[in-house]
């Protein structure tokens, strides 16, 4: 992911990832584990809603290490290519929570 970063294919941040989203532009949102469950909620609704692939998968601290930032709840990937591999890499079909990969 932190090529992805680096290519300007990902944002990052509850805030930032919900405007990108409602602009269109997210093919991809990755929500942590352990963000909070209203977070998780909000997220699943948006991604649902605008038929947008979800996947939950580790911690807030790995996002954001993963992409070279402090902990991050919620990670949106704009490039269709990158989500793919992405969510080919941590799970194929989106899921919830409650499911394991």
């Amino acid at each position: 992911m932190g090529l992805t970063a680096k290519g300007a294919n990902l944002v990052s941040g509850e805030d930032t990832t919900l405007n990108e989203i409602k602009k269109g532009k997210i093919k991809l949102v990755i929500i942590s584990q352990d963000a909070s469950d209203n977070t998780k909620k909000k997220f699943i609704d948006k991604a649902k809603f605008r038929d947008i692939d979800y996947v939950i998968f580790s911690t807030k601290f790995e996002l954001g290490k993963a992409i070279g930032k402090n902990e991050r709840a919620v990670i949106g990937i704009k490039n269709i290519n990158l989500a793919r591999q992405i969510k080919n890499l941590i799970g194929g079909e989106a899921f919830d929570e409650n499911e394991s990969l």
